[in-house]
């Protein structure tokens, strides 16, 4: 049997095995599983590596206060992040056994440069995966309103930039008025990405009972580590599935977040969503007055054109008229001439016949005066009725939509109409159609 040793002396063993053994250093790459900074600066960590069955290997990591404070500063500035929990990093480590405490390594330094193409290499996996599910282009296939009155945010009630998106939709210059509803979420950390899901799901509930025409996500500006939770691959995929189009405004000035790139609109800021909200109202008034602009045109040509018809027609009457007046009148003077040359001789004998045709005549020529002159009356009063203004000044009406009659087209509730009197141009939104039966 084996001589039995105390277990000091087991220990000794196993920290002479280590040094003698080992190099003074290794370049280690791990996961940190937990990272806490004590009083005195140093930090703890639980260095890990794991698998899609879970962890594989798992030792304690310790950085002194003066070495930690160097990497600390090297690492932020390098990446734009601090060191946390969930980080792959590449470490120089040196093993360390304690009597006491156990096997540790003691990290010297930590190179940022791995963990920059760690963080891309993650990054890009997440966009691939987007990609092949063909998530990344699908909320933009929405077609967003033209005018945008309701609006669902999702921000936090804390964050400046949700306090600039309200002022500047409320105090805008043209008086828009936009309905608007808050829901709130987390901005940063780690709880910020599943916030932002539940509220994403939340606002997609309430369209059943009160639809949202947009949906905006949207915080001030931040360091780099308080953005990182819009590089989420859930909440990419929760803003690609939603309801309705989504437009972000996350307030940095960096390359687009994942969140950004799956949204239907990326803008940099939350004013600059506001003002691209309101320039959809701006753009709409516009179209609207170009078309009250082209229908009162096109009414204006159009009862020009058909007064100038009217009096063409007018002034051809009355020379044909007065064309079948005069050859009638000529007719019948040539008639006379030659009856009362080659009548002379029996004038007393046909006196009272003359006398009896020529009133007969009179009467004949007067009757188609009359009648020429009804036919005339009838022709203008025809004219008269066609004329629009002489229907809009019984008091009827005219209703178009997009400058069509409403009977050539199609009604919903919702739509725009433009209902023109003698007076007035007359905007209205429909509410209801109901058949006339």
């Amino acid at each position: 049997m084996q001589q039995a040793i105390s277990l000091v002396a087991l220990n000794e063993l196993i920290k002479n095995t280590l040094d003698t053994t080992l190099s003074p250093t290794y370049w280690v790459i791990a996961e940190i599983g937990e990272l806490r900074e004590a009083v005195k600066g140093h930090a703890y960590l639980d260095l890990i590596e794991k698998s899609e069955v879970g962890i594989l290997a798992k030792i304690r990591g310790n950085i002194w206060s003066y070495t930690y404070q160097a990497i600390k500063r090297k690492f932020e500035a390098a990446t734009g992040t601090r060191l946390k929990s969930g980080m792959k990093i590449l470490a120089l480590v040196t093993v360390q056994f304690h009597e006491l405490y156990g096997i540790s390594l003691v990290i010297k330094d930590i190179d940022p440069n791995f963990s920059l193409g760690e963080r891309a290499r993650r990054r890009q996996e997440i966009l691939d995966q987007l990609k092949s599910e063909g998530l990344l282009n699908l909320n933009k296939q929405f077609v967003l309103p033209k005018v945008s009155q309701k609006i669902a945010i999702i921000s936090s009630v804390t964050a400046a930039g949700y306090g600039d998106f309200v002022n500047q939709l409320e105090q805008n210059a043209n008086g828009y008025q936009v309905h608007y509803r808050f829901f709130q979420a987390s901005m940063q950390g780690k709880e910020a990405a599943k916030e932002i899901i539940q509220s994403i799901q939340q606002v997609e509930a309430q369209q059943m009972k009160a639809p949202f025409d947009l949906l905006v996500l949207i915080r001030g500006g931040g360091a780099q580590t308080d953005l990182d939770c819009f590089d989420d691959y859930e909440l990419a995929k929760a803003i690609a599935n939603a309801a309705l189009p989504i437009v972000t405004g996350i307030g940095h000035e960096r390359d687009e977040s994942i969140a950004d790139m799956v949204a239907h609109t990326r803008l940099k800021t939350p004013t600059a969503v506001a003002s691209f909200i309101l320039s959809g109202f701006q753009e709409y008034e516009d179209m609207v007055r170009r078309q009250m602009l082209f229908v009162e045109r096109y009414a204006q040509k159009t009862l020009k054109k058909s007064s100038d018809s009217l009096l063409g027609k007018v002034h051809l009457l009355k020379s044909l008229f007065q064309g079948k007046i005069s050859e009638k009148k000529n007719n019948l003077d040539q008639f006379s001439r030659q009856t009362h040359r080659l009548s002379l001789h029996a004038l007393e004998k046909m006196f009272l016949k003359v006398e009896t045709r020529q009133q007969s005549l009179k009467r004949a020529s007067h009757f188609g005066i009359q009648k020429a002159q009804s036919r005339l009356d009838q022709h203008e009063k025809a004219i008269q009725r066609a004329n629009p203004e002489f229907l809009l000044a019984r008091g009827y009406t005219r209703t178009e939509k997009d400058g069509m009659p409403i009977h050539r087209t199609d009604l919903n509730p919702g739509d725009n109409i433009v209902t023109f009197s003698q007076q007035n141009i007359i905007a209205s939104e429909i509410k209801s159609i109901k058949k006339n039966e």
